[in-house]
C-alpha cells in the first residue's frame, strides 16, 4: 500500500482542525466528531490549544484509505506559530490548504502559498464554510485564480476542469481537442508539477463535501517513489509527558530499524525506539519503511532540519522572529542555570531565538508575536516551574551595506599570527549572508581558506549601526596569510571577525526593519482614520475595496507600527474591525537615524566585537585602530575598489608598436639567470636556442599531440589565475563570475595559438574541486589543465617545464617571482603578465589586419575587365 504524508494548512479560523476531524471521522478513525469550540478535537491535545481554540503544536494522525495509508500532519494556523508550520513542509508529499468561504484569501494565506511554492509541494484546496451566508462558489473560484494561481480548478466541474488542464500544458491541448477529456494520469502529473491545483467546496462542520474531497485526494495525489538507500529528514524535536526527547523524521529511502546507529553533523546516536503516533497515542514499531513519519528516541543531539543517510541539510527557514523581549527571571534564579533549561525550548522551536547579553547579564528572547509570548510564559511555568515575566518588547532589526568594501583583519599577539582580507558586497534582498573565495591557493593554503569560511558561517556578525545581525551581504575571501609555526585555528577566527568589522566601519551601512503585509477590515466611517494611521507608520496602502458595510485595506507597513495596532483597531471600531498580518520581509528602515540614536550603539566600544586589529612589535602585541589597519597589512588584497586617477587608453587594433616580448624577456632574464647561477651553479643553455618557427601564412588550426611531438614546436605554459588577476579586464570579469573570466582567457589564447602555431597549455588550480588526478581537456586548439587536488599550478608548471624543456623551447607566462626564478633553472624563458599582454595585443592587431585584407569585397566582372584594361594601357 502506498504511503502519503499530507500536511493541512490554513489561515487561523478557516476551519482546518474541523476539516481534520471530519476526514478522520469519515474514514472511521473516530467514533465521535470532535469540535474545537467543545475542546474535544482529536488533534488539539494540549490544554493551551483547547483553551484558546487554536493549534499551537503540529500533530499527526494516521488516516487509512483504500489504496493508500496517509499520515496527516496538522499544523498551526496562527501567524505567531508559522515557524512550527514551515518545518513540516520539507517532509510533505502534498498539502491541503483550507480557505474560509466567508473570508476568501486572507493575508496569511498568501504567506502559506508562497511557502508551498518555495518547497515545491503539490497542493489541494478545500474551500470551507460554504454553508454560511455570502459564500459564492464561482466568485471564490475566480478569487483563487486571481490571487493565488490560474491553475486552481473546480474538480466537480469536469468540462471546465479538462479545459483548464489543457491550458496548463500544450501537450494535452491536442488530446483535449480530439477527445474532449484529459486522462486522470495527466491530471496527477500536472498536480505534481504544481501546474494544476484541485479545488473542492463544502462545510467541514456539517461533513458536506468531505467524502468527495477524500476520494479526490486518494485518486489524484501524486505518489512518491523511494529508493533502497537509507535516508531520513528530521523536521521536529519534542518531548513526551515523561520528558523523553523525540526526534520526528520522515524516512525518505530504505527503512529504519530499532537500534540502528545514526549520525549527523557532529553527533552520533542509536534509534532506541520507533514510535508511530496518531494523536496522543503511539504504537512501537520494529521497522519504519520509506514514507513513514516516525518519532525516534535516543538521539540526544539531533536537531530539526538535519538530513540523515543520503539526505543533505534542509532549506533554511524563510520565516524569522521579528520581536525581541527581555526575559525577567524570578528573584534569586541563576540566569545561567535558567538559560540551560530554556535551551530545551529552543531545540523544539529553532526559530525561538534565545540571546544571552553578557554585559547586562540578561536573557533576551526573539519570537513572532504577542500570542507566542503568552504561550511561552505558560510553557516555562508548567515545564520548569519558573514564573517568568517579560520586559518591553522591541523590534529585531538587521543591517546590510550600500557599497562594496574590502575589510582587513590582522591578529598577531606574541606567538600568534593570522591575516584575512575580505570583499563585502551588497546581496539580493532576502539572500542572507553568502560566502565565496577568490583567493589563490598559492597565496593561502586551502585548509586555512576553509577555516576562514567556517568562521564566517558559524555566527551572526553584528553591524556597526545598532549591533544588529548582518544580512543580505556576499563575503568573498580575497587573500590571507598564516605563519608556519605560530598560526592556530583561533587566530583566523579573530582575524576573520575583525576583517568583517573593519570593512563595515569603512562603508555605508543600511538599517533594515521587518515589514508586515496586512489586510485591514474597518467600517466605512473609519476608513479615513485607518488610512491616516497607516501613512503615519510609513506604510503603503492600496485603494480601499468595499465589502458591504466594511471597507478592506491591503498593503504593507513596518512591524513597529502594526505590532499593537490590532488592539487599537478593535477599540476605535468597537470590535467590528479586524487586522490580519503576515511577515513580508526586511526593508530599509523608514526612520533609521531615530532608531540608531535611540539604541545608542557604539561599535568602537563593543569589546566583544573589536573593529581594530592586533599587530606585534618588539615582542609584544598592540592594538591598531580600524582606520590604520590597511596601511599596516602584511599582504595585498589583490583587488582595488578605488577608481584610478588616470586610466590608460585602451589599445586599438592593430595595437601601437610596443617592445617585442622575446627581446625584452631575454634582457631581463640575464639578471635573474646571473643570480641563479651564482647560487645554484651553471645551467645548460641549449634550451634557449631558438627553434625554427612555422611560416605565418595561414590561420588554419595546427594540431599537436604533447605525448608524441618530438621537436620543433614552441611550448607556452600560462598560469591561468595569475594572468586573470594581473589583467584588469579579466580581473573585473572575475569579480562577477570567475567562470566568465576563464572563458575570456581561453578564447584569447585560442586566437593567439592560431597565429603563433605554438603549443599552448593553460593551467588552473583546481583547489575548489577535490580530484585524485589532473584533468586535461582540449579547448579548440589549446590544452586546458586543471591540477589535481594537492597540486598547485606553480608545481605543475615547474614539473612540466623540467620535462619539456630538455627537448623543446618553453616559455612561461606568469608574474609570480618565485616561479619565474625556478623555471629559469629548468631552461625556460619567462614572460611577465604585462609583457605577455603586449605580445597578445600585437598578435590580435595582426590577425585583425589579415581579416580586414581577406574580407575586402571581390570586384564584379565588368570592374575586373576595366581594371585589366587599365593595367594593359599602363604597360
Amino acid at each position: 500500500m502506498d504511503k502519503l504524508v499530507i500536511g493541512i494548512l490554513a489561515h487561523v479560523d478557516a476551519g482546518k482542525t474541523t476539516l481534520s476531524e471530519g476526514m478522520l471521522y469519515t474514514c472511521g478513525c473516530l467514533k465521535k466528531l470532535g469540535r474545537v469550540d467543545h475542546q474535544d478535537a482529536f488533534l488539539d491535545t494540549d490544554p493551551m490549544e483547547r483553551e484558546r481554540g487554536i493549534t499551537i503544536f503540529s500533530k499527526q494522525a494516521r488516516l487509512p484509505l483504500e489504496t493508500a495509508e496517509v499520515t496527516l500532519l496538522d499544523t498551526p494556523g496562527h501567524v505567531d506559530f508559522s515557524a512550527e508550520m514551515e518545518r513540516t513542509l520539507s517532509v510533505l508529499d502534498c498539502a491541503i490548504l483550507v480557505i474560509s468561504g466567508s473570508d476568501g484569501v486572507q493575508g496569511h494565506t498568501h504567506t502559506l502559498w508562497k511557502l508551498l511554492e518555495r518547497y515545491s509541494v503539490p497542493t489541494f484546496l478545500f474551500v470551507n464554510k460554504m454553508d454560511l451566508a455570502g459564500a459564492d462558489r464561482s466568485a471564490l473560484l475566480e478569487q483563487l485564480k486571481a490571487r493565488l494561481d490560474e491553475g486552481c480548478a473546480d474538480f466537480a466541474d469536469r468540462p471546465a476542469l479538462y479545459e483548464q488542464a489543457a491550458l496548463c500544458d500544450e501537450g494535452l491541448l491536442e488530446d483535449y481537442l480530439e477527445r474532449g477529456a484529459v486522462p486522470d494520469t495527466a491530471l496527477t502529473a500536472l498536480i505534481a508539477r504544481r501546474k494544476l491545483f484541485p479545488c473542492y467546496f463544502g462545510s467541514a462542520l456539517k461533513l458536506e463535501g468531505v467524502a468527495e474531497f477524500l476520494r479526490g485526494l486518494e485518486h489524484y495525489a501524486p505518489r512518491p517513489v523511494y529508493g533502497t538507500d537509507f535516508g531520513a529528514r528530521i523536521f521536529k524535536i519534542s518531548r513526551d509527558g515523561q520528558g523523553t526527547r523525540l526526534a520526528w523524521m520522515k524516512i525518505t529511502g530504505g527503512s529504519l530499524k530499532v537500534k540502528t546507529p545514526l549520525e549527523g553533523p557532529g553527533w552520533s546516536g542509536k534509534a532506541d525506539q520507533l514510535r508511530l503516533y496518531s494523536g496522543q497515542k503511539f504504537q512501537p514499531a520494529e521497522e519504519a519503511p520509506a514514507g513513514s513519519i516516525v518519532a525516534v528516541t535516543g538521539l540526544s543531539a539531533a536537531s530539526a532540519g538535519e538530513g540523515l543517510g543520503f539526505e543533505s541539510e534542509g532549506t533554511p527557514p524563510a520565516l524569522e522572529p521579528v520581536l525581541t523581549y527581555r526575559l525577567i527571571l524570578p528573584e534569586g534564579q541563576d540566569p545561567h542555570t535558567a538559560l540551560q533549561k530554556l535551551k530545551q525550548l529552543e531545540e523544539e522551536d529553532p526559530q525561538l531565538h534565545l540571546v544571552w547579553n553578557e554585559p547586562l547579564q540578561e536573557i533576551h528572547v526573539q519570537l513572532m508575536g504577542q500570542v507566542q509570548l503568552e504561550i511561552l510564559q505558560r510553557l516555562i511555568a508548567e515545564r520548569f516551574g519558573m514564573a517568568v515575566t517579560f520586559g518591553q518588547g522591541g523590534i529585531v532589526y538587521r543591517e546590510t551595506i550600500a557599497a562594496p568594501v574590502i575589510g582587513v583583519g590582522h591578529y598577531e599577539p606574541l606567538r600568534h599570527y593570522a591575516e584575512v582580507h575580505l570583499l563585502l558586497e551588497a546581496g539580493e534582498r532576502g539572500s542572507g549572508v553568502t560566502l565565496a573565495t577568490a583567493c589563490p591557493e598559492d597565496v593561502l593554503d586551502r585548509n586555512w581558506q576553509r577555516l576562514i569560511l567556517t568562521h564566517l558561517a558559524e555566527r551572526a556578525h553584528p553591524g556597526v549601526l545598532t549591533g544588529s545581525p548582518l544580512t543580505d551581504v556576499k563575503i568573498t575571501l580575497l587573500a590571507g596569510r598564516a605563519h608556519l609555526k605560530h598560526t592556530e585555528g583561533g587566530d583566523f577566527r579573530q582575524a576573520t571577525y575583525r576583517a568583517v568589522r573593519q570593512g563595515l566601519m569603512q562603508t555605508q551601512s543600511v538599517l533594515l526593519e521587518p515589514w508586515y503585509a496586512f489586510r485591514l477590515e474597518v467600517p466605512n466611517p473609519q476608513v479615513g482614520r485607518a488610512m491616516t494611521d497607516l501613512q503615519r507608520m510609513g506604510g503603503e496602502c492600496e485603494p480601499p475595496e468595499s465589502a458591504g458595510e466594511l471597507s478592506v485595506l491591503t498593503g504593507a507597513a513596518p512591524v513597529a507600527g502594526l505590532r499593537d495596532y490590532g488592539q487599537e483597531v478593535a477599540a476605535y471600531t468597537k470590535g467590528l474591525g479586524r487586522l490580519s498580518c503576515s511577515l513580508k520581509g526586511y526593508f530599509p528602515c523608514h526612520d533609521q537615524q531615530a532608531v540608531v540614536e535611540t539604541m545608542g550603539y557604539d561599535p568602537e566600544r563593543d569589546a566583544d566585537n573589536p573593529t581594530g586589529s592586533v599587530f606585534c612589535a618588539h615582542g609584544a602585541g598592540y592594538n591598531v585602530p580600524w582606520d590604520q589597519v590597511k596601511e599596516m597589512a602584511h599582504v595585498s588584497s589583490g583587488l582595488s575598489l578605488d577608481a584610478p586617477e588616470e586610466e590608460e587608453p585602451a589599445a586599438s587594433l592593430p595595437s601601437a608598436p610596443r617592445p617585442a616580448s622575446a627581446g625584452l624577456s631575454l634582457e631581463q632574464d640575464k639578471e635573474l639567470m646571473a643570480i641563479f647561477e651564482r647560487t645554484y651553479g651553471k645551467v645548460e643553455r641549449t634550451a634557449f636556442r631558438p627553434q625554427p618557427k612555422p611560416a605565418r601564412t595561414s590561420l588554419d588550426e595546427s594540431k599537436y599531440n604533447i605525448q608524441t611531438q618530438a621537436r620543433g614546436p614552441e611550448y607556452l605554459l600560462v598560469d591561468g589565475y595569475n594572468i586573470i588577476f594581473a589583467w584588469e579586464e579579466l580581473k573585473a570579469a572575475a569579480r562577477t563570475n570567475l567562470d566568465a573570466a576563464r572563458q575570456m582567457l581561453m578564447d584569447l589564447l585560442s586566437n593567439y595559438q592560431g597565429f603563433k602555431k605554438c603549443v599552448v597549455i593553460l593551467v588552473f588550480d583546481a583547489y575548489k574541486v577535490p580530484r585524485a588526478i589532473q584533468d586535461v581537456t582540449k579547448y579548440h586548439n589549446i590544452y586546458v589543465v586543471y591540477t589535481k587536488e594537492a597540486e598547485t599550478a606553480d608545481a605543475y608548471i615547474e614539473r612540466t617545464t623540467y620535462e619539456i624543456g630538455r627537448h623543446h623551447r618553453v616559455r612561461v607566462a606568469t608574474s609570480d617571482g618565485a616561479e619565474q626564478l625556478i623555471i629559469l633553472g629548468h631552461g625556460a624563458l619567462r614572460l611577465s603578465a604585462s609583457t605577455f599582454r603586449a605580445e597578445l595585443e600585437q598578435v590580435s592587431g595582426q590577425i585583425s589586419a589579415i581579416l580586414a585584407r581577406n574580407n575586402r569585397p571581390v570586384p564584379s566582372r565588368p570592374v575586373q575587365a576595366a581594371m585589366k584594361k587599365a593595367q594593359e594601357e599602363r604597360r
